[in-house]
């Protein structure tokens, strides 16, 4: 008894020396065809796993370094262990997975790897079980739960929902290490998205509770409620907390859940359960520099973009920098499996770039989610910006003007009381769920000063009616006569309907929607001129030349260009005759003709031809009646004596009797 004791103590140690690896993950599934047929269906489960990048032990089959060249190669790390069945009917049959993940991140800096793997199983249908991954051990430094074993436990549940389809688990995505400043309340946002949109969302605290909890198993190991007096927003996946200790982690464990309506979110019925987990880690007040970097752009935090399989996808994270001799050295990012990242960029004082390329294939269909974190030269590291790309849909696109009354109205010059404005898109879009979702109205003429903003978020002035967007000036509009006036968008003005809604990206070309205000007081001046009796006076009338650009213009107004009057006085007086040329300027007199072209809107266009197509149409219906009705008359004739049973037999006694008679 005593040696198995010894054993146990020995085994134990060696874990907590060798065995400080894991730093969290999730596992997630979906159907690839959400339409039931059949008794099974086929699923991709996917998991996701980050490690301590240092920690190599080959011989027990445990390689966590990856770098440039492991991502390139598609080199494995991770434990060399497996996902396990419980809590279901259908474990008896279970094929194991094995956990060692494909390298898609590293931090030298944050000493982190992280990797995802995924397969296809093919699953009966109406049934449910829990599949987990459980090992030893996460690091010491915790503030709760150091050198414990993990528990990461998802929900599977094959049942068809009350729609008819098979369900998809939602997908939750952070970073594996957050730093944090110590002694100061922080708000960290869990980017949730479920790819049946109607569901509601719902995340939780893991718990250990076999008997309560969706997976009937240990969720969080060692880590449960593993950050001290944190409070958790469920319905939006937000954690308010406070780090009190330098240098410790703190570990998280959430289960996110999805309700198919809020009856069963009152009933707490999820249809599945899904685990994320991560850690926190608490550093002193900064001494030199105390301002963390911004990730700016180029897409807003949390932006969901469309990204058709086999496209050749480019995003850029943006960083700025805020104090002297502050430098961007690293980065830490949760990528999807084959997306590249480009060396750190400097184009500008404080400004960094990391340039994302990708081409995703049909396997990686759905939400497929990117983080980053950026830190700096004092270890400081900017809050996480997350996108989802949508794999297998296109972001709507704001379409370029290129006609009058076209896919942008108004464009041109317009009247100072215009307030309805419009632009088309791609496809059917509607309310974006981000705030910060602007549109922008900038005066040209005044170095591009934003005069007006609406907010697509939440804005009652923008309204959304399938392809075409509409805001409307509820007050006196802003504009100036004779300024010019640009339109710019920040990205995700319009969502698709897909899923998280895919954005529109971001529009600044101070050319792609112009107008101008009509100027009264430059189309005309008339001043009258009065000279002496005995001088006689030949005013020459000048060329006046309208312009109508139908390219540039929606509203009809006429562009009068008028060249000044030139005025020719001859005085006579005795002995000279003496010829003078005056022009005048802006107070002289201006005389124009005006040729009017008139610019008919679509509308003006339908009803213009409503009555001449009413009237054709009665007239053809006149004329073709009575010719239809001797046509079909003939007709019915011609078949009444082909096919009449008493002509037929009639017929055919004549031809006998003539048959007789020749035969006589």
């Amino acid at each position: 008894m005593n040696i198995k004791y010894l054993l146990f103590f020995v085994i134990l140690q060696i874990c907590i020396v060798y065995g400080s690896h894991f730093r969290g993950g999730t596992i997630t599934w979906r159907p690839l065809n959400a339409t039931a047929s059949g008794s099974s269906a086929d699923f991709v489960i996917r998991e996701r796993f980050s490690w301590r990048r240092s920690y190599n032990y080959p011989a027990s089959g445990i390689i966590c370094f990856c770098d440039d060249t492991t991502i390139a190669t598609s080199g494995t790390i991770g434990e060399n262990d497996l996902v396990r069945c419980t809590a279901g009917s259908y474990c008896p049959s279970w094929s194991l997975m094995n956990t060692t993940t494909f390298c898609t991140d590293y931090s030298t800096t944050l000493d982190v790897s992280s990797g995802e793997r995924t397969r296809v199983y093919t699953l009966p249908l109406n049934i449910s079980f829990t599949i987990y991954y459980y090992s030893g051990n996460w690091l010491n430094d915790l503030v709760k739960g150091g050198n414990t074993a993990w528990f990461v436990s998802n929900r599977v549940n094959t049942n068809l929902r009350p729609d008819g389809y098979i369900n998809t688990s939602p997908v939750a995505v952070t970073l594996p290490i957050i730093y944090k400043e110590i002694n100061i309340e922080h708000v960290h946002v869990i980017q949730m998205s479920d790819f049946d949109s109607d569901d509601i969302l719902q995340c939780r605290w893991a718990n250990a509770n076999v008997s309560y909890n969706t997976n009937q198993l240990d969720e969080c190991g060692g880590i449960c409620e593993g950050v001290p007096g944190a409070r958790l927003i469920q319905e939006n996946c937000t954690i308010v907390f406070t780090l009190t200790i330098a240098g410790l982690y703190a570990g998280v464990a959430l289960q996110i859940e999805d309700f198919y309506n809020s009856a069963a979110l009152i009933a707490n019925t999820p249809m599945s359960s899904v685990p994320l987990q991560f850690l926190f880690y608490g550093y002193p007040t900064p001494i030199v520099c105390k301002t963390p970097p911004t990730i700016i752009g180029n897409r807003p935090n949390r932006a969901c973009i469309g990204t058709p399989i086999g496209s050749n996808v480019t995003e850029y994270v943006i960083v700025e920098t805020y104090c002297p001799g502050q430098t961007i050295d690293n980065f830490i990012t949760s990528s999807p499996i084959g997306m590249e990242k480009s060396a750190i960029l400097n184009p500008s004082p404080g400004i960094y770039h990391l340039i994302l390329s990708w081409i995703p294939i049909s396997a990686q269909y759905g939400p497929e989610p990117f983080c980053a974190g950026a830190i700096d030269n004092n270890n400081l590291q900017s809050n996480q910006w997350c996108v989802t790309f949508l794999v297998g849909f296109d972001s709507p696109d704001v379409i370029r003007p290129k006609v009058v009354q076209g896919s942008i109205s108004p464009i041109g010059t317009i009247f100072q009381n215009h307030t309805l404005f419009s632009f088309q898109t791609t496809k059917s879009v509607g309310r974006p769920t981000r705030n910060g979702t602007n549109i922008y109205f900038r005066d040209a003429t005044n170095n591009g000063t934003i005069v007006a903003q609406f907010d697509c978020g939440w804005a009652p002035e923008v309204t959304f009616t399938g392809f075409t967007t509409v805001i409307r000036f509820n007050n006196t509009p802003p504009w100036q006569p004779g300024h010019f006036y640009y339109v710019t968008m920040a990205g995700g003005v319009v969502s698709g309907t897909e899923f998280c809604g895919p954005e529109s990206a971001p529009i600044n070309d101070p050319t792609y929607w112009v107008f101008n205000i009509w100027n009264p007081a430059l189309s005309s001046t008339t001043t009258t001129t009065t000279t002496p009796f005995t001088t006689n006076t030949i005013t020459t009338r000048p060329t006046s030349t309208t312009s109508i650009n139908t390219l540039l213009t929606t509203t009809g107004i006429v562009i009068t260009t008028a060249a000044p009057a030139t005025t020719t006085t001859s005085t006579t007086a005795p002995p000279t005759t003496t010829t003078s040329t005056t022009t005048t300027g802006s107070t002289g007199s201006i005389i124009t003709t005006e040729t009017t072209a008139a610019v008919m809107y679509s509308k003006d266009f339908e009803e213009a031809c409503k009555y001449p197509i009413l009237i054709m149409t009665t007239v053809i219906f006149a004329i073709a009646f009575p010719i239809q009705t001797v046509v079909m008359y003939l007709a019915f004739i011609k078949f009444e004596k082909m096919y009449n049973p008493s002509r037929i037999n009639a017929k055919a006694r004549h031809q006998q009797r003539m048959k007789r008679i020749m035969r006589a």
